[in-house]
């Protein structure tokens, strides 16, 4: 019996100093959170140049970023695949905030192509003598999703490698060289706290590998290459956001509150530019991240599967019903016939 009350000490004492580090942890990222919100915001103009370039930027985060540069005053070059999504995307920023813009149509897919490589010539004379001192990074191809890696056609992973990895990679180097003549530059590049906050993300396995983990290495090893140059180079890692991408489960469960829109998340994420080079700007995200620095890694596998099958088994339930209502249709064409 004397030996277990030792024991039973040491437990407690232990308990309380995991708490208070956890405790301590939080308090120190709420206070520079606050910190920052309460300071001035800097002017990403003066500070790093006219123009920015935003990949993605026709629907969700991206969407949301570049109207959010350009109420900054920023000029803007846009970059995605759809020509018609672009243009309606250019309009509205220069009817809403009076700024340039220029538009680039490239299918980040196809990097490593010959009509990727034609593209990248189009993105680089697009950027020519400009004074692009921001780079949002924010394209990303999220499906296939919760899906074995067996079950998706190969082509569909290569493409979903293409964009998040490749395309990243390219834009960036495309960009970098400007910034380094100019001595000024910020680089956004968007990953996911998934791959920093949990260990692990089944059924989105090449999606948490490319889009979230090669993004945080990629953009610390550049920041700390080029931070001597004059350039910022930042991994910014968001929970969920409410975009098209993530399931309407996650929006009627009891995260809900910590799922910001793309338009709240993007003045936290503007405002965040140079300040760190790995943050999550969202505060509710950031309580996210420090309640999951509770668990251990075994409880994240588990949770994270058995979530991750519940909404496969409900985008299953969907495409069926979907498939289900389009044969209806298809039959009661043929009747009327």
């Amino acid at each position: 019996m004397t030996g277990t009350a030792p024991a039973a000490w040491f437990i407690f004492f232990l308990l309380v100093f995991v708490g208070g580090v956890s405790a301590a942890a939080f308090s120190f990222r709420l206070l520079v959170y606050l910190a920052l919100c309460l300071s001035r915001p800097k002017d990403l103009r003066r500070r790093y140049g006219a123009w920015a370039l935003v990949t993605g930027p026709t629907s969700g985060i991206g969407r949301s970023v570049a109207l959010e540069l350009a109420r900054r005053g920023l000029n803007l070059v846009l970059l995605d695949l759809d020509a018609a999504n672009l243009q309606e995307t250019s309009d509205v920023i220069t009817s809403r905030h009076g700024v340039k813009t220029r538009t680039v149509v490239f299918d980040l897919s196809l990097v490593g192509t010959p009509q990727g490589d034609e593209s990248m010539r189009r993105l680089r004379a697009a950027i020519e003598g400009l004074d692009v001192g921001v780079l949002v990074n924010n394209a990303g191809v999220g499906r296939p999703a919760v899906a074995y890696l067996h079950e998706a056609d190969v082509e569909a992973w290569v493409r979903m490698v293409r964009v998040n990895l490749w395309a990243l990679t390219e834009v960036t180097a495309a960009v970098l060289p400007g910034m380094v003549e100019r001595g000024r530059g910020a680089v956004l590049n968007m990953g996911s706290a998934s791959s920093e906050a949990i260990p692990s993300f089944p059924l989105n396995t090449i999606y948490a590998a490319t889009k979230r983990r090669y993004v945080s290495k990629f953009s610390r090893s550049l920041y700390v290459e080029y931070r001597s140059k004059g350039i910022d180079v930042q991994c910014q890692a968001p929970f969920f956001v409410a975009t098209r991408l993530v399931p309407s489960a996650v929006l009627d469960n009891w995260l809900s509150p910590f799922v910001p829109t793309p338009d709240a998340y993007a003045r936290a994420a503007v405002r965040w530019i140079g300040h760190a080079p790995l943050c999550t700007p969202a505060v509710g995200h950031q309580l996210l991240w420090c309640l999951a620095g509770v668990l251990p890694d075994a409880a994240h596998d588990w949770l994270r599967l058995r979530e991750h099958l519940r909404f496969r088994a409900l985008f299953q339930r969907e495409r069926a019903a979907m498939a289900s209502a389009a044969d209806w249709g298809e039959n009661t064409t043929h009747a009327k016939k």
